[in-house]
């Protein structure tokens, strides 16, 4: 087991999973307290990095394209102190930082994790029941529906429609935008057969954000609906034209190819050992899982 502890957080690492746990120090982003603790499995990573600073370095993990529905919600757009995928570490414990690095990356190798993204979530997303206030409105989850209500500075036209009630059945998309100079941000879902180019100002399906400390939370308002929607991968399989494609599913292989594929893991291992790359603890633990598969 590999462990970081940081005023910026925690992240423990037991061979499978990661679990990150967020600060309690001040400077931790009222975003990240909010979200809470994760657990990341081996499965939905495609990279781990260090990057040293003269002051502070930073620790990243890169998930594969498609497994968390937070990043596909949030686009990229979700700032850095926000990124619950990043760890403040102190320069003093740097040494602990590439440790950790190496353990997941050597998990990684062993497990043959490819990068490639996946067609299914490998997160499950904010926990429910959920109810985030900014803007211009309140958004609250259940699993099930979503309820918009309004407030005091919402645009009267559009306060005057009275709350709305969404039914996730009803739902085909979801984005969020932050705030970006002086351009407002939103929440806003897409509703069957009912498309909209309103502004968010004006949209009653949408939730006007302004810039202020609460206005990412509603990305966790947006990412638990993302992981109850329809895969976007899937999606864009059944929009070909034509016979609808196959979804991808692991070849069916005979006895003896998992044999001939087992040997040559073997014979791998036995490289990876020789080279450096393993250590003994790492490559009689790792064989030992192999040789019991044969």
């Amino acid at each position: 087991m590999a462990e970081i502890i940081q005023r910026d957080g925690t992240w423990v690492f037991d061979g499978d999973a990661l679990r990150l746990t967020p600060g309690r120090d001040k400077n931790v982003s009222l975003f990240r307290k909010t979200l809470g603790e994760l657990t990341v499995p081996l499965g939905a990573l495609a990279g781990v990095s260090f990057e040293q600073g003269k002051k502070a370095g930073r620790l990243r993990l890169r998930l594969r394209d498609g497994s968390d529905p937070l990043l596909h919600a949030t686009g990229g757009r979700l700032a850095e102190p926000h990124d619950p995928y990043q760890l403040i570490v102190e320069s003093d414990r740097y040494g602990v930082a590439e440790y950790f690095v190496e353990e997941v990356r050597g998990a990684l190798l062993l497990d043959q994790v490819a990068a490639d993204p996946v067609d299914a979530y490998l997160l499950p997303g904010p926990s429910l029941p959920l109810s985030v206030s900014a803007g211009d409105g309140t958004a609250t989850f259940d699993g099930e529906h979503i309820r918009l209500e309004w407030n005091w500075k919402t645009e009267d036209a559009k306060a005057a429609a009275g709350s709305r009630t969404l039914a996730l059945a009803d739902i085909t998309g979801v984005e969020w935008h932050p705030a970006a100079g002086l351009e407002n941000g939103h929440l806003r879902f897409t509703v069957r057969n009912a498309p909209t180019k309103a502004p968010p100002k004006y949209d009653p399906n949408a939730v006007e954000l302004w810039g202020f400390k609460k206005d990412p939370l509603m990305a966790l308002v947006a990412a638990a609906v993302q992981a109850r929607l329809p895969h976007p991968a899937r999606v864009a399989a059944t929009d070909v034209p034509g016979p609808r494609p196959e979804l991808p599913f692991p070849p069916v292989t005979s006895a003896e190819d998992d044999h001939d594929a087992l040997l040559r893991r073997l014979r791998e291992l036995g490289e990876l050992h020789r080279t450096g790359v393993l250590t003994d603890d790492e490559f009689t633990m790792a064989k030992q899982a192999v040789l019991k598969r044969l």
